[in-house]
């Protein structure tokens, strides 16, 4: 319960997290009005860094959802010209993060990264869409273990200056494991092929690592 009401903050938060408390303190010399305002910035910035703990499937028949937010768009496209795929078919499924979501980024499978792209761009609203075209992104193209190909997209937003990503091309990761962060509102789009079914629908909200995103169409029971 504990753990729930105060989940582990995110690496990337220590160093926002200091100066915001090190502001607060500094105020109280000045303001009580103004120390208030510091200490409510300082638990939004600790809610903002939160890492909870999240418990994934672990069934690679299913991929859950890369974060948390609100789902804005599901489209059929082509995939990033980025990764040479401008010729290939996908789902596409975009998740918006506000600035009280979660910011943490997981992988929606087991996998192996096959490839990552960053590209620059500009910080226009993460919920128009428009936004996966022009802003910032970081793109990972991943392997699942059933060979089915998968494509992340970390997109900037308008607040979003800053996308962090640990994982780089050979990298393995289990499903659920958190890949990277992106600090102060944004969106992720995730890519897959026509051999699953959507099971979420737009204007719903989903959780990182726990939302059940897709299924495959043709489900096998393992022994």
């Amino acid at each position: 319960m504990i753990n729930n009401i105060f989940p582990k903050i995110h690496n990337e938060g220590y160093k926002f997290l200091a100066i915001s408390i090190i502001a607060t303190l500094a105020s109280l010399m000045f303001s009580i009005i103004l120390t208030l305002i510091f200490l409510l910035l300082t638990i939004w910035v600790y809610y903002f860094f939160r890492d909870p703990d999240r418990v994934s499937i672990n069934n690679d028949s299913f991929y859950v959802s890369p974060a948390d937010g609100l789902i804005t768009q599901i489209v059929e496209t082509k995939g990033p010209s980025e990764l040479n795929l401008s010729e290939t078919s996908f789902t596409r499924i975009s998740i918006f993060m506000n600035v009280f979501n979660c910011h943490v980024n997981r992988f929606p499978i087991d996998c192996k990264v096959d490839e990552v792209f960053y590209k620059p761009g500009q910080y226009l609203n993460a919920s128009l869409d428009d936004a996966s075209l022009k802003n910032e992104r970081n793109l990972i193209k991943i392997t699942s273990t059933s060979n089915d190909n998968i494509i992340l997209a970390q997109v900037a937003g308008l607040v979003a200056r800053r996308i962090v990503s640990y994982c780089n091309s050979n990298d393995e990761y289990k499903q659920g494991q958190i890949f990277g962060i992106i600090r102060f509102g944004s969106r992720v789009d995730m890519f897959f092929s026509d051999q699953f079914r959507i099971l979420v629908k737009k204007g719903q909200t989903v959780v990182g690592g726990e939302t059940l995103i897709a299924g495959r169409k043709t489900l096998t029971v393992k022994a």
